[in-house]
């Protein structure tokens, strides 16, 4: 079912698509007031920095003839000096604006992608490797900040910056400028060579360090496992064959760039010595003035052609990442609230499948026309070999997952027709990996009910028992626990999370093996919370252990893509069917 796995990523489109930097810019687009601002300082900036070079041809041309132009030579200085301090001055005013600007717009990128995260079905993160997810959200969107930082405005910029230059060459002398002007075929012709080889390199460094990342996250997540089977050499060589891939390709990108500077830099010094030689030979009545300022302008010519060289290096850089992000970001909602979505009133408990049938792949259902009708405050226990349905069953009632025929009611409204937060709202669920946040103990608590006082907290926690333990901590209920709970024992979290559901007071419960991998006495504190929780509630029992669930008013043993039987403890094990060969196998 996995979409790829830790060492192969997604295939997206290879060719450089500009419609992902164009999408970018409409995020750009809500700054454009102050980005317009930062253009006008740094063309000033440049407008001034370009005065230079003329200040030099006429100090040369016109004030070094005699010692009585001294005092002009030092006004030629000192504005010289003053266009340059007013030049970094206006630069590092756009440079701090845009850094403001930049960041702006990745808080926005970042923002967008988390919500969007927070509406992805369940089938998405059944399909990928977190690694991968995480990779897109964090390391990607950190990749693309000096682009929307800087990388947009400096784009525009040196494309000015160069339009000026080249206007200020055909004023100082125009048939020089066509001599500097004549070397851009040429550069032209290197730098699209060059291009293609470095999006498809960045490509491969964008899938490298999503299948590194992906791996790193799943060895941390597992070290446990891998120490009790004492896998750290084999996972060191993994990590090792995938970060050498990863250097590799990261070689062979950064090779690609740096073959723009010195194309770049030897065009430069070849058109240059053209100014000086064609100045020199070809045109005798030139000023030494004119040439110098024209080798000058030649100087300041490549250097934004460089500057934009680089700049195409960033973008090709950043479109391998964007288009990852984008995809993360066109990636359907397919659990949503329909379009006139209406809100689930105030339930009763009713649950009534009719004819659901559901797969997660095409071609392979899970379940196929299952039927069946639970009445208010009735416990229904799901029973049935592993891969059955069970849990599907409860994550459809849910609507984690969108089913493919039929409809599932609660009381007399459809599911697919109410608002997800309504529904689920309405509903409490706890599962045998109970999933404790890291903040407080009483954050946890509160965490499906952001209102409820620290009262109602403590009186949900002396229903299950651990009150006692967590007034023994030193902080209480105010006491920080870690990512997952760590510090904690497996049944301290579980009845930390039944406390949480019960503060929640859901009208239909979900407990996925709840009572599993926890000790007999933590079991006795957590059956008494659940047997609390049980009256008044319509409520789903998923358990291995059948001696748990024998007072249900209802066991549906699931197999086959279905029910195959479903009646109280005492009828079913009459009848002597698959639940009752699953009850005494238990029994032996």
């Amino acid at each position: 079912m996995a979409r790829n796995k830790f060492d192969i990523d997604e295939t997206l489109e290879t060719p450089f698509d500009i419609r992902h930097l164009k999408r970018a810019l409409v995020y750009a687009g809500k700054y454009k007031g102050r980005i317009a601002k930062a253009l006008m300082l740094s063309a000033v900036a440049v407008i001034i920095g370009l005065i230079s070079p003329l200040i030099t041809q006429y100090a040369i041309d016109n004030c070094m003839k005699s010692t009585d132009d001294i005092p002009m030579l030092i006004a030629c200085a000192v504005a010289f000096l003053l266009c340059i301090i007013l030049s970094v001055i206006f630069t590092k005013i756009r440079a701090k604006m845009m850094t403001q600007v930049g960041q702006d717009i990745i808080y926005d990128i970042r923002r967008d992608l988390f919500k969007h995260m927070q509406d992805l079905p369940f089938e998405y993160y059944d399909s990928r490797p977190h690694g991968k997810i995480l990779v897109r959200v964090v390391n990607y969107i950190n990749s693309i900040s000096d682009l929307m930082t800087n990388g947009i405005i400096n784009f525009v910029l040196e494309i000015f910056n160069l339009l000026f230059i080249i206007v200020f060459m055909f004023f100082v002398c125009w048939q020089l400028a066509l001599v500097v002007l004549a070397g851009l075929p040429v550069y032209a012709a290197v730098i699209f060579a060059i291009k293609n080889r470095q999006r498809k390199a960045w490509q491969a460094v964008s899938n490298e360090s999503s299948n590194l990342n992906a791996y790193l996250h799943e060895s941390i997540v597992g070290v446990q496992i891998s120490q009790i089977f004492t896998r750290e050499e084999v996972n060191a060589e993994i990590n090792d064959k995938l970060s050498k891939a990863y250097r590799k390709d990261w070689m062979k990108a950064v090779a690609c760039n740096n073959l723009i500077w010195p194309s770049t830099d030897t065009v430069a010094i070849i058109t240059r010595g053209a100014i000086y030689g064609v100045g020199l030979l070809a045109m005798p009545g030139l000023s030494l003035g004119t040439i110098l300022a024209m080798g000058d302008y030649c100087a300041r010519f490549w250097q934004p052609l460089m500057n934009l060289s680089n700049l195409m290096n960033t973008f090709i850089n950043a479109v391998a990442y964007l288009e990852r992000i984008f995809e993360m970001l066109d990636e359907p909602v397919t659990v949503c609230d329909k379009l006139g979505a209406s809100e689930l009133p105030k339930i009763k408990g009713d649950v009534h499948f009719k004819n659901v049938t559901f797969r997660y792949e095409e071609g392979i259902d899970i379940l196929q026309n299952v039927s069946f009708d639970v009445k208010a405050g009735e416990s229904i226990a799901l029973v049935g070999p592993t891969g059955a349905g069970k849990t599907t069953i409860v994550s459809l009632l849910s609507r984690f997952y969108n089913i493919n025929g039929g409809e599932i009611l609660i009381d007399d409204s459809n599911i697919a027709d109410v608002s997800l937060h309504s529904l689920r709202s309405q509903m409490g669920i706890m599962l045998q990996d109970s999933f404790i946040f890291s903040g407080t103990i009483l954050d946890n608590l509160r965490y499906g009910r952001l209102d409820a006082t620290l009262e109602e907290a403590k009186e949900a926690c002396k229903v299950v028992g651990v009150h006692d333990y967590i007034m023994s901590l030193k902080d209480g209920y105010d006491t920080e626990v870690s990512e997952r709970g760590a510090g904690l024992s497996q049944g301290q979290k579980q009845l930390i999370a039944l406390a949480r559901t019960i503060l929640s007071d859901p009208k239909i419960l979900v407990l996925d093996e709840a009572t599993s991998s926890i000790d007999a006495k933590t079991e006795r504190y957590l059956q008494n919370g659940i047997n609390h929780l049980l009256k008044g509630r319509t409520s789903f029992i998923i358990a291995h252990r059948l001696s748990t669930i024998r007072s249900c008013d209802k066991i549906m043993y699931i197999n086959n893509k279905g029910i195959t039987e479903a009646g109280s403890h005492d009828e079913l094990m009459a009848k002597k069917g698959d639940y009752y060969k699953l009850y005494t196998a238990q029994a032996v």
